[in-house]
């Protein structure tokens, strides 16, 4: 009786390695086309929830923060989609706290938001608010940041959530920051926006496709 050679069973699993490769889906084609409804529209921002800062495990609490932008549809991958004309992170009787003290920042704008990927199934649009410089001030301390921060937006509840790395948002200058606030050390965001079209409670939307 002769031993099996085994190429039946080389043969059955190369037949089923291409059946898998057959079946495997293609990577989706990253969106050219950024469609915003309805476009262009200007839009307010609040934040529902405190947008929370830090920069080398300093924190301080921002408990209002509004800004208004204006949304476009447009092509290219990255894209820039909108633009944010004035920006705030503090209100009257609310300002920003740590425990330093009080912090005040001003945005020196316009800042862009830049649609980058989107889900079609869960209607979500990841990109980053580019263009970002501001100005820290707490005591006699003096900060500058320069850079962009990693932004997701959802269309079924309209909120921008900007959740970014140390190393995106850079100190570019640091006046009598020392060893806490370095330049090089990095500003860490993590808000959570409310958009409406400006006036109304209308959502706006934002689709990517690739034509």
């Amino acid at each position: 009786m002769k031993k099996p050679t085994g190429k039946p069973t080389l043969i059955a699993g190369a037949v089923v390695s291409a059946l898998v490769l057959t079946a495997a889906p293609a990577s989706a084609a990253p969106s050219t086309v950024w469609t915003v409804g309805p476009s262009p529209v200007g839009v307010s921002l609040s934040n529902g929830a405190n947008v929370v800062m830090n920069v080398n495990g300093i924190a301080w609490t921002c408990t209002k923060s509004t800004a208004s932008a204006t949304w476009r549809s447009a092509t290219g991958n990255p894209a820039s989609i909108g633009t944010f004309g004035s920006v705030s992170f503090a209100a009257a009787g609310a300002p920003c706290s740590s425990v330093l003290g009080n912090i005040t920042l001003i945005p020196t704008t316009p800042w862009t938001f830049v649609a980058q990927d989107h889900t079609a199934a869960t209607g979500v649009t990841k990109g980053y608010i580019g263009d970002i410089d501001m100005k820290l001030t707490v005591g006699a301390t003096v900060l500058r940041v320069r850079g962009k921060a990693s932004a997701t937006y959802t269309n079924a509840t309209g909120r921008l959530v900007v959740d970014n790395t140390a190393a995106e948002l850079p100190i570019v200058e640091s006046l009598n920051g020392g060893a806490a606030f370095p330049v090089g050390a990095g500003l860490v965001i993590k808000a959570d926006y409310l958009v409406k079209k400006t006036g109304t409670t209308v959502v706006p939307t934002i689709t990517g496709s690739n034509p």
